[in-house]
């Protein structure tokens, strides 16, 4: 909804906005565009001469502002809707969408682009450390979104990415999350299907070829021509066939055993450096500064974006080496006493245990601890606390942050857990927590999708103090 502020505002629009919580980086960057934020959603936060109102996904019926905007008969749509109506006709969208990596994902893809020379329109869920925003109206005649399959507002429970009718999709991965509006992994696929419906024969679908939830979505019907990235042929899915219709025909098939379009050859293990590999041709080098096989297949897949759009792969590869990705994505945010201190968004246990085998094939020996918020309306459901402490594996130390709202009991988690583990009531008590358990030559990741009441950087200023 920042970005989608932001947008409006590039076109000449006067903003105004309010959250529940406002708080960097996107809090810093709307203020600097001249948008008022206001502290809670109040009826008197919307000023009586705004023509439209867009409501973003967070708010219910019962609202306070919702129940005013009702009862005025006021003008009012969903942040997707409004993008697919103000910025997208009549440009080539490119979506991304996926479980995890959507917003690193859109990033690698618009900065590709723009190496390219396309000046790419775009909305990313994060600030882009290398554009300085998170959403830019473009020039060109590219516009890169990040497409979430949560649902696009209280009037409208369809997922957003179904707004945006894209050239091209990327299906990045599909596990179940968003606990608090899917039943179940079918019910996500189901919305990927229909993501899959809009996308045009003309235009490409870039899919994760290890998994096998995806697989199961291009089963359902799929009618543009399809090509797959991953890194490991073990983990292709074991279905018998994904068909691929053009128009009427069907003879046209993506066989759950034939090799990737995309892949990697790993040179580091870490994932800082490897060989990019297009049917079965090697197209160059990449080094960069992120870490991971999860990014790999990430930057695997915005490169086969950009090809989709006629972007020659090999001369864009070096820019990688500059690429700075997304702050609160594994963001160094300082050292002290020797300690290195990270911000990461990472909030599903896959996206954990992904982010940390990174980490570690990165820093060897060293001590990795965590600091762990579970925010998202599935964490919070309990919906991955089994799969929790396994994801934690990697971690010699984990402080958890357990909020009393917190529906279920941390303390099996943390016993659970291979390394330390222990369980605290708010961030003063994290914070100390930390600093007791810390040591030199330490890497400390604090992982949260919200504020988490600033802890990262008041941990490290307590470090700074001595």
């Amino acid at each position: 909804m920042g970005g989608v502020a932001a947008l409006a505002r590039e076109l000449g629009h006067e903003v105004e906005g309010s959250d529940q919580a406002v708080y960097p980086p996107m809090s810093t960057q709307l203020e600097q565009l001249g948008i008022e934020l206001r502290q809670g959603y109040k009826p008197e936060h919307i000023s009586a001469g705004c023509d439209e109102i867009v409501v973003g996904n967070a708010l219910s019926r019962g609202n306070a502002a919702v129940e005013q905007v009702l009862d005025d008969g006021r003008r009012y749509t969903s942040g997707a809707q409004w993008l697919s109506e103000h910025l997208l006709p009549g440009r080539d969208t490119l979506a991304v969408a996926g479980t995890h990596g959507k917003t690193t994902t859109t990033t690698i893809l618009t900065y590709l682009l723009q190496a390219a020379g396309r000046e790419p329109g775009f909305l990313i869920g994060g600030v882009a450390e290398d554009f300085g925003v998170s959403a830019r109206v473009g020039g060109g005649r590219e516009f890169v979104v990040e497409a979430d399959e949560y649902d696009t507002a209280f009037f409208d429970k369809r997922s957003k990415f179904v707004h945006y009718r894209p050239l091209v999709a990327i299906l990045n991965n599909l596990e179940y999350d968003h606990a608090d509006i899917f039943p179940d992994v079918a019910a996500i696929q189901r919305q990927f299907h229909h993501l899959v419906r809009t996308v045009p024969r003309r235009g490409r679908l870039i899919v994760n070829g290890e998994d096998k939830h995806l697989a199961e979505v291009l089963a359902m019907g799929c009618w543009t021509p399809v090509e797959t990235f991953g890194l490991d042929a073990s983990l292709v899915p074991q279905a018998a066939e994904a068909h691929v219709m053009h128009g009427d025909r069907a003879d046209e098939r993506i066989a759950a055993h034939a090799a990737f379009n995309w892949t990697a050859r790993l040179i580091n293990e870490d994932g800082s450096a490897f060989w990019v590999i297009h049917d079965g041709a090697e197209v160059g080098e990449v080094h960069w500064p992120l870490l991971g096989r999860h990014n790999v297949m990430n930057a695997l897949a915005a490169l086969a974006a950009a090809h989709a759009v006629g972007v020659e792969v090999a001369s864009v590869l070096p820019a990688l080496a500059q690429f700075r990705s997304v702050k609160r994505r594994m963001e160094v945010i300082g050292q002290a006493d020797g300690i290195t201190v990270y911000d990461d968004f990472a909030h599903h246990p896959t996206a954990i245990a992904t982010t940390l085998a990174g980490l570690r094939a990165k820093v060897g020996d060293a001590r990795i601890v965590v600091a762990m918020e579970p925010r998202s309306n599935s964490m919070r459901l309990g919906a991955h606390a089994e799969a929790l402490a396994p994801s934690l594996d990697i971690a010699d130390t984990v402080v958890f942050l357990h909020r009393p709202e917190l529906a279920w009991d941390a303390g099996k988690v943390v016993g659970a857990l291979r390394g330390e583990g222990v369980a605290v009531p708010d961030a003063d008590a994290l914070i100390a927590a930390l600093r007791e358990r810390a040591r030199r030559g330490d890497h400390v990741v604090f992982m949260s999708n919200g504020g988490f009441d600033g802890a990262p950087r008041r941990f490290l200023a307590v470090l700074q103090q001595g």
